[in-house]
């Protein structure tokens, strides 16, 4: 299992799949950028709004994740991911002088709020970050953008600001239509295209495979058992002759 964004992309470019193949270095250096700034500046105000806002996570984050998780990690497991969540926020931004909990978030939400501005500004009218095809800056930014878009939070601080900017909100709602949802009939909204035929061909002759493979095993386990016959040792005699005996034996 991989979980964590640059992990998943490493894994992906091993299997020789490359969101970036077409873009320029500029483009390869704006990437780096941008999600050196998504974690520097929103990601602390992820935490918090997910983890560390009290109604937020008693509310929403907590029975979510307990939902998810196996008794017994449910009853404690939440918490901790709380506790380290806040830890991490006060290590990397409690420093001077920013001393109170709530001098850091107050500069937690002002840069979260700034960097979404940023992602706007960069987005523009585009479909993408980068034209009209999607890249690794894309699938990065979608990470963090659709969850706090589209996640029913009590406290609404930083989800209200991404609303203000409606070509994020835009943005969010094209990759999920496009990329995460399949109607009843099994056709894409985005152009109502059909599944791959091929695909439900292998499945249909998988499905029947395995039924006749069910079956055999039945029969077999049915069928009467009989028990394996001995083989009949051939004992020579000291005084015999054993060619004869073999030319005997032969066809």
């Amino acid at each position: 299992v991989i979980s964590q964004p640059a992990k998943i992309l490493n894994f992906l470019r091993k299997q020789k799949y490359n969101a970036d193949y077409e873009l320029s270095a500029r483009h390869g250096a704006d990437t780096l950028a941008y999600i050196a700034l998504l974690e520097e500046k929103l990601l602390p105000a992820m935490l918090h709004t997910f983890w560390v806002e009290v109604e937020n996570y008693c509310n929403v984050t907590r029975p979510w994740f307990a939902s998810r998780i196996p008794f017994p990690l449910s009853l404690y497991l939440s918490g901790k991911m709380s506790r380290e969540a806040l830890n991490r926020i006060l290590l990397t931004r409690g420093e001077p002088p920013l001393y109170s909990l709530a001098e850091v978030e107050e500069q937690i939400y002002k840069d979260a709020k700034e960097c979404l501005n940023l992602l706007s500004s960069r987005l523009g009218t585009s479909p993408f970050f980068f034209g009209n095809t999607p890249t690794t800056l894309d699938a990065f930014a979608f990470g963090f953008l659709a969850p706090l878009y589209k996640v029913h939070f009590p406290k609404v601080q930083l989800q209200e600001h991404l609303k203000q900017l409606p070509n994020l909100c835009r943005f969010c709602d094209d990759i999920l239509s496009c990329y995460f949802r399949l109607n009843v009939s099994g056709l894409s909204p985005a152009g109502q295209e059909p599944v791959d035929a091929n695909l439900q061909k292998l499945t249909q002759l998988v499905n029947k495979e395995s039924n006749l493979i069910e079956k055999m095993d039945d029969n077999l386990r049915k069928s009467p058992q009989r028990p394996p016959r001995k083989l009949t040792i051939l004992k020579l005699s000291a005084t015999g002759d054993e060619s004869s005996l073999l030319n005997r034996l032969s066809p």
